[in-house]
């Protein structure tokens, strides 16, 4: 019986509302949705729940320390040995994990997206293809405003605060600096007719090697 291939592991990095999701989706819409597994970054942030909700509020959550990437990096070892996983569930307007997790089944594509998957080495050196999405700070800060207060319940008196003291030097610090590990650097995100199809043909390109 012949050994199944490895799983191709695109990552999809770019600053908060660079446009990840929309780049994310032309793939899926191109490759194919059966044939990509999704590990979005902003699942795997650590549980505060045992916090009090107004210290919660008070974190970080634009530094590596934030998420629990060891964990994502043991999914996506699991995915590409063809055994599914139980992708956590954060609830963002709490800032807790609930008490329930996504199986998530091994495919021939892996997808992970978020804004520090290249600032981490450990995780950075198991993708096939690194995207890097390049937006104006303007046009991310109006997408992650909209984002937060329609989607998170948030007002917009605290993303605002919340970008100025630790959105914007995070990703000056982490985010923009990882942008030379990537592989493509796309403009304008997904709207980059050109780029996508660079990208969409480059993983074509990998599955049929595999």
């Amino acid at each position: 019986m012949a050994k199944q291939a490895v799983p191709v592991v695109i990552g999809i990095a770019g600053g908060t509302g660079s446009g990840k999701t929309t780049v994310a989706n032309v793939i899926l819409d191109r490759v194919g949705t059966h044939n990509i597994a999704i590990l979005p970054h902003d699942a795997y942030y650590r549980d505060l729940g045992n916090l009090p909700a107004r210290h919660r509020e008070t974190m970080n959550f634009d530094h590596p320390d934030a998420l629990e990437s060891d964990l994502l990096i043991g999914h996506i070892t699991a995915l590409r040995e063809w055994k599914s996983v139980a992708m956590p569930v954060y609830d963002f307007t709490s800032h807790a994990r609930t008490a329930k997790t996504i199986r998530v089944e091994p495919k021939s594509v892996i997808l992970v997206d978020g804004i520090l998957i290249f600032a981490e080495s450990s995780l950075r050196e198991l993708f096939d293809v690194k995207i890097f999405v390049d937006t104006p700070p303007d046009v991310r800060f109006i997408r992650r405003l909209q984002r937060d207060v329609a989607e998170r319940g948030r007002t917009v008196e605290s993303v605002i605060h919340q970008y100025q003291t630790t959105v914007r030097p995070m990703h000056d610090e982490f985010v923009e600096p990882s942008k030379r590990y990537a592989d493509v650097i796309i403009p304008e995100g997904g709207l980059n007719t050109v780029a996508m199809d660079m990208v969409v043909t480059r993983i074509e390109a990998l599955l049929a090697r595999s």
